[in-house]
């Protein structure tokens, strides 16, 4: 029987900086990730100071430094005259050092995670290999007081592997970090709350040439946005359209949306019709929501497996690190004693609970006020005077402006690592 003291389940960035600490301070871990490398593209890639400050922490800055990467420092969204870019967050006005974005491609973040957590012998990495079910033990009730419909306590996972041998793993605590497809939420007790979300995303490449712009850049086609993350040599591209709409859209032909796409984004127009055909672009299914609980005894859910952000602003990858610092602070010190109660995973919850609602009610506002507006033809705010005295009012306040520059940077609550993770000291203005 195979046995681990926390199995984490998922890869990602939430389940790698998991595992991390939690090795570092002593606790077996074992990850399992079903995928063979982490190489795969139209993932977020934006690292936010919050995450830069916790590399730090961990004695990581100068490596993570040493990665190709772009920086960036102002969030922008197409909210003045004309749908012109407005800067509603000025990272750069922060205090440094770390008062920018980082543009890294993701698997360069989770292979510097991995290596560095091999260093550690309580950590084990197991890739190709997929959590199928959990492993669950009844437990039990007083006697004259029956609970039939008590799941039992979750004790593990069993698992396939790519070749497709099938093998259980025991564990004190499962932690989901397996995403929003997440094994975990196929469970009925956890309860999962939805919100509208107006859009999808289309994911495709665009050669990057020199001159073009550096970073994060925008624009606004008929009734779509764009995004356009800097690669070096080539363009990430994100394109929002309206939800459902994705079958009618390519219905009326790659080269009908790339002529839009030009319209929206001139610079580019001289290569949109590298795209060969409709293969090239994925579709994203933006799904926005949270489980009323991210917990029953032996699970702990964190990252897009306990909610799933929506793409605006760039910050489910930051909120699920975050979820993973929170639950480790917490959950070191049980772990090493073998002492995690239903009362320890709660504790999580409650931590991270008012970041992830705050964050999805600014989400949900995007949403209601500038996004879907504009994919149905119409203007941000409702009224385009509105939405020009909004553009001044946010352009001309330095108040207004430093303060969602900061929740975009370091989200409502900051956390810090458990102090038997840290390689250095910790530094308390962060």
């Amino acid at each position: 029987m195979e046995r681990t003291t926390c199995c984490v389940v998922g890869g990602g960035p939430a389940g790698m900086v998991l595992g991390l600490l939690l090795a570092r301070a002593g606790v077996a871990v074992t990850v399992l990730e079903k995928h063979g490398d982490f190489l795969r593209d139209f993932r977020g890639d934006t690292v936010h100071p919050s995450t830069l400050g916790l590399l730090e922490d961990l004695g990581l800055a100068g490596r993570f430094s040493r990665l190709p990467q772009r920086r960036v420092t102002k969030v922008q969204v197409p909210i003045g005259p004309n749908r012109s870019l407005v800067t509603v967050g000025d990272i750069g006005a922060l205090r440094g050092p770390y008062n920018y974005i980082a543009m890294v491609p993701q698997w360069d973040l989770l292979n510097l995670l991995v290596d560095e957590a091999g260093r550690e012998p309580s950590f084990s990495l197991r890739m190709n290999t997929e959590a199928i079910a959990f492993l669950r033990e009844r437990t039990g009730a007083p006697r004259g007081r029956p609970r039939p419909r008590d799941p039992g306590r979750v004790t593990g996972v069993r698992y396939r592997t790519s070749d497709g041998r099938v093998g259980e793993l025991r564990a004190t605590l499962t932690v989901a970090c397996d995403g929003r497809f997440s094994l975990a939420r196929s469970l009925p007790e956890l309860g999962l709350r939805s919100f509208a979300c107006p859009m999808d995303a289309w994911w495709f490449r665009l050669p990057r040439r020199d001159g073009d712009p550096h970073g994060l850049v925008g624009g606004v086609g008929d009734r779509f946005f764009s995004a356009m993350i800097d690669r070096g040599d080539y363009w990430q591209c994100a394109t929002l359209i309206q939800k459902g709409t994705d079958a009618r859209r390519r219905a009326a032909g790659l080269d009908r949306f790339m002529d839009e796409f030009a319209a929206g984004v001139p610079w580019l127009a001289d290569r949109v019709h590298t795209l060969g055909s409709w293969d090239d672009v994925k579709l994203l299914d933006v799904r926005l929501d949270r489980l009323r609980r991210w917990h029953r005894p032996g699970l702990l859910c964190i990252g897009d497996a306990a909610h799933a952000m929506s793409p605006v602003f760039g910050i489910g990858i930051n909120l699920a690190v975050e979820d993973a610092v929170a639950a480790a602070r917490y959950l070191v010190g049980p772990l090493r004693e073998g002492t995690v109660g239903l009362r320890t995973v709660r504790r999580v919850q409650r931590r991270r609970l008012p970041t992830t609602a705050a964050t999805q009610a600014l989400q949900r506002f995007a949403h209601r006020n500038v996004i879907e507006p504009v994919l149905s033809g119409r203007p941000a705010f409702g009224d385009a005077r509105r939405a020009r005295r909004l553009s001044r009012l946010v352009t001309t306040s330095r108040r207004l402006n430093r303060l969602p520059a900061y929740f975009f940077a370091y989200g409502a609550l900051r956390e810090r690592p458990p102090a038997a993770s840290v390689r250095g000291p910790l530094t308390a203005d962060r």
